[in-house]
């Protein structure tokens, strides 16, 4: 039996531990059909947060109904190594102990960061068992595992055999504070506080200057040539001509090339092949030599001259104040300037020449564009609208820059000897040659996560089985990351999409719509709620309160009202338990509300299932909560403790209901479940999910009984209007309720219209009579009155409201307050007496009516 009262605590503490014992999470039944989830795999950096909690909590809802529907479900679990991520994290550590990171020997710190591997490991398990989610643990992968390295380096040298990967120099997104590489997708643009410095480039013969203006003056001692646009007129004849470059005083050319802007600006560019992109290309173009200026650490170096060592910012400042004191500026313009900044360490991007290795992305981004032209073998966004990102993002893909200069990684497998360069799995024989120092982009493993984590390169029977995996869940901001890249990969090795479906959730943001951050101090830990509310409220919470796609707010009163709903069900479910002996024991005097229920839940199941397929899972909360809140308790269960419904009905349509809620909230609904009678399996992930059966669709069950709900309520908000005591007796016919259920009718209205219908008051002047015209018939409804208590509460209303009327006729009397007061509120003064008048002159009428009554 179920305990008095609901206690999520108690309730979900050894559930988890269950489920494991049982093996109940673990895939392989061939004779079912086959349905996969790979998880996004967490980072191992740091604990749960909610964008975790709801992203798994979708997948676990799939899971389980799939399972509850029978197949044989595989969830695969994993996690990322996050290289610039978790290094950061590990080098902070060693730095708060004292330790220079880079002053390790390689081997030494590797052992540090998979000591905090594991120790991250353990946690993100104990995450995953507080959320309930239903993991095939035996089947676990991490992306630096064995396998999954096979698979990395068959990846990098298949494609460097095919020409899709190459290393080169070019200017590269540059994070100084991590000093590596990153890739277009890692940059996050935030507007800052700049400045337009316009500076004099004199002509050689120092006639004239050139007025050049440009966001980053400290990068000028890299400039090997300005550029005007061949079609402006005023520069023309300057073309071919030099001027001097300022600090440095030596000479360098003006060239011509359309990358100028005859509309922005002054119309002349400085060129700086090895710190801007653009400049690289017209550096290639005028064969100009690329001077870098600026070091790893973001530091100048000896190429800066006197401003060697200084951060680049600071040599900003100094270069400037030289500048003016020569009087080499023009103009200074404030402005805000949008800047690349590293996603992970935040620290202003740095445009970098470096060699890098690459990835040739336009045959591999056309291929996704062609395949989402087939409506057979795309990969399907839910909701739609977000295959637009992917297009576009592989519309405009520029080449990825897949090398990091990290330790914590895949490591890249090249080696080089002199100017020789050997691309394979083994060092290859001879002496002299040494492996990359760089590792792979963390997003070049997780591109593989759909196929890698199922065994492949290896032809298995994993990935025979459960490729293409069924769907992915994951937010929309992950798309050009990991989405696009998962799908390029799938498609260019294996042929086939990674995944037939891409559910698409959206950021969850605080009750106000902001996002959740550490300095706003708006974050909510999710451990803290689930100490609160319970596992269960918070899952039904994340996944129905938002649309598919749209941002989530956290409410906390809405996690509260999920709990209530919890908490409805198990009283409900007590009730249930305590009422039947037996779910065969069935009671024949009534089949109305029976018929009713049975008809009303089977057009859930029917709609539920749509949506749960859909992936509705709003519209599937809003389904249950109507059916069961409403239908069931308000309605079915009150009407089963007259003893008048059927046991058998009862306890099967709780079952149902268990079944349907199980995806959403497991702990409680395994609970109930294992306090049912004559169940017939170990555990509710075993039950098949309810069957829809049309046969006993009821439509003149359903409107009958609407009749009678609307009627009831019609009795008893007239009952609470005219404050009709609960020892009121009445009568009523039915002359339009169908002959079948009469009887039904009586008994339903008898028990659910608390009044006394046995002794109806004899005709007299102290009794009332209250009429109500209702779909099953007229109520008429008898009471005694106290009409000498009701006239003194009338002297007492009728006395206050002509003080209330008294006073304002005072205030709106008084010239100084009418001069003085704004004329707004002089107004809703004036409003307020003709108000007060008016209900005055109502009470007075009672009054009148009522004493006059009694004198008859």
């Amino acid at each position: 039996m179920l305990d008095l009262k609901y206690n999520h605590q108690q309730v979900e503490a050894e559930k988890y531990d269950f489920w494991l014992s049982k093996d109940l999470f673990k895939s392989g039944d061939e004779t079912k059909e086959p349905y996969c989830i790979v998880i996004p795999p967490p980072n191992v950096t740091g604990k749960l947060h909610l964008g975790h909690a709801w992203n798994t909590t979708l997948q676990d809802i799939l899971i389980r109904y799939k399972k509850l529907k029978g197949y044989d479900v595989l969830w695969l679990p994993g996690m990322d190594h996050a290289g610039i991520a978790t290094q950061a994290k590990i080098d902070q550590k060693l730095k708060e102990q004292g330790i220079k990171p880079r002053a390790m020997k390689r081997e030494d710190w590797l052992k540090i960061a998979w000591e905090w591997k594991k120790e991250y490991t353990e946690n993100i398990h104990l995450q995953w068992k507080k959320m309930g989610l239903s993991l095939d643990y035996s089947k676990e992968r991490f992306t630096l595992d064995q396998g999954l390295s096979s698979a990395v380096n068959k990846v990098f040298i298949d494609l460097y055999n095919q020409g899709l990967i190459y290393r080169g120099e070019r200017i590269i997104n540059w994070d100084p504070e991590a000093m590596t590489a990153l890739s277009n997708e890692e940059v996050i643009y935030k507007d800052v506080e700049g400045a337009f410095y316009h500076l004099k480039y004199y002509l050689e013969d120092k006639s004239t200057y050139l007025e050049i203006a440009t966001t980053r003056p400290e990068t000028l001692f890299g400039d090997t040539a300005v550029a005007v646009n061949p079609q402006d007129k005023r520069y023309q004849h300057l073309i071919g001509k030099k001027v001097v470059l300022p600090i440095v005083n030596k000479l360098i050319p003006i060239i011509e090339d359309e990358h100028a802007d005859m509309e922005f600006g002054t119309g002349v560019v400085k060129i700086t092949p090895a710190h801007d992109p653009n400049d690289f290309e017209v550096g290639n173009r005028h064969n100009l030599e690329r001077i870098k200026v600026i070091n790893p650490d973001g530091t100048m170096n000896e190429n800066a001259l006197i401003y060697n060592g200084l951060d680049r910012f600071d040599c900003r400042k100094k270069l400037m104040e030289d500048l003016t004191n020569q009087d080499l500026v023009v103009k200074v313009e404030k402005r805000n300037h949008s800047v690349g900044h590293s996603e992970r360490t935040n620290a202003m991007v740095e445009p970098y020449l470096s060699k890098q290795w690459f990835v040739k992305m336009r045959p591999l981004a056309d291929k996704v564009l062609d395949n989402q032209k087939d409506n057979d073998t795309k990969v399907n966004f839910v909701p739609k609208r977000f295959e637009k990102i992917m297009n576009h993002w592989m519309t405009i893909t520029h080449d990825w820059c897949i090398s990091r200069q990290l330790w914590w990684g895949h490591r890249i497998p090249a080696w080089y000897k002199g100017e020789e360069v050997y691309v394979g799995l083994e060092e290859p024989k001879g002496e002299g040659w040494q492996q990359d120092e760089d590792v792979l982009d963390t997003w070049f493993s997780s591109a593989l996560w759909p196929f890698s984590t199922l065994g492949w390169p290896e032809n298995n029977d994993l990935i025979n089985r459960y490729y293409p995996n069924n769907v992915l869940v994951t937010a929309y901001d992950i798309i050009p990351f990991w989405v696009n890249r998962m799908t390029f990969q799938g498609l260019h090795f294996l042929n086939k999409r990674p995944f037939k479906d891409c559910l698409i959730h959206g950021l969850i943001r605080d009750k106000d719509g902001r996002k959740m951050s550490k300095s706003l101090g708006n974050g909510v830990d999710p451990i803290d709620v689930i100490e609160k509310y319970g596992t269960d409220a918070l899952r039904l919470f994340i996944t129905t309160n938002s649309a598919l796609g749209q941002d989530l707010r956290y409410d906390e009163e809405k996690v509260k009202s999920s709990w209530n709903f919890i908490n409805k069900l198990w009283n409900a479910s007590r009730f249930t338990l305590m009422n039947i002996q037996n779910e065969n024991e069935t009671n024949d005097k009534i089949k109305l509300a029976d018929e009713w229920i049975i008809s009303k839940l089977n057009k859930t199941i029917i709609s539920v299932q749509k949506n749960m397929e859909k992936y509705e899972f709003g519209l599937v909360g809003s389904e249950l909560n109507e059916f069961i809140w409403n239908d069931f308790c308000d309605w079915y269960i009150e009407i089963s403790k007259s003893n008048t419904s059927d046991k058998k009905v009862l306890i099967t349509v709780l079952k149902d209901i268990l079944k349907m809620l199980h995806p959403f909230i497991p702990f409680v609904t395994e609970e109930i479940y294992q306090a049912l009678p004559n169940k017939k399996y170990s555990s509710i992930m075993l039950e098949p999910y309810p069957e829809y059966q049309k046969d006993v669709i009821n439509k003149t069950a359903e409107e009958n009984m609407e009749k009678i709900m609307t009627s009831i309520k019609k009795v008893r908000t007239a009952i609470l209007e005219n404050k009709i005591p609960r020892n009121a007796s009445y009568i009523y016919d039915m002359q339009n309720v169908d002959a079948k259920y009469q009887t039904d009718f009586q008994t339903i209205v008898r028990h659910l219209i608390v009044l006394d219908n046995k002794n109806l008051p004899s005709e007299g002047t102290s009794i009332e009579k209250v009429n109500i015209s209702t779909l099953i018939g007229n109520f008429d409804i008898f009471y005694h009155v106290d009409k000498t208590e009701e006239i003194n509460n009338l002297n007492k209303s009728i006395e206050n409201i002509k003080k209330s009327i008294e006073k304002r006729k005072k205030l709106l009397s008084n010239q100084n307050y009418l001069k003085k007061a704004p004329v707004n509120i002089v107004d809703i003064d004036r409003k307020k007496l003709k108000q007060d008048e008016e209900i005055l002159t109502k009470l007075e009428s009672n009054y009148f009516d009522l004493t006059f009554d009694l004198k008859k």
